[in-house]
């Protein structure tokens, strides 16, 4: 009886969530290493325009490729459609 009680202390999952320490888990271990040797550097929120790569186009330059591609998409179907027999 006691057997069985062990067991289900084991896998108690409430049991081990109300567990006041908890391990961190070893990539947080191997960061907390790292760092304490070599601090990592502040990091912005987001990346200066000069490093995006292509730079910054203006949103209409998007939204009229994306038009584009819809009204070719259309005019094919179309086309495909008039082409077709019934």
């Amino acid at each position: 009886m006691s057997e069985r009680n062990d067991e289900e202390r084991e896998f108690d999952i409430k049991w081990a969530d109300g567990a006041e320490h908890k391990e961190p888990s070893a990539r947080a271990r191997m960061l907390a290493a790292r760092w304490k040797e070599n601090p990592p550097g502040p990091v912005p929120f987001r990346a200066d325009p000069e490093h995006r790569g292509r730079g910054r186009r203006s949103s209409w330059v998007s939204t009229v490729v994306v038009l584009g591609c819809v009204a070719a998409v259309i005019v094919l179907l179309g086309y495909i459609n008039y082409r077709t027999p019934y």
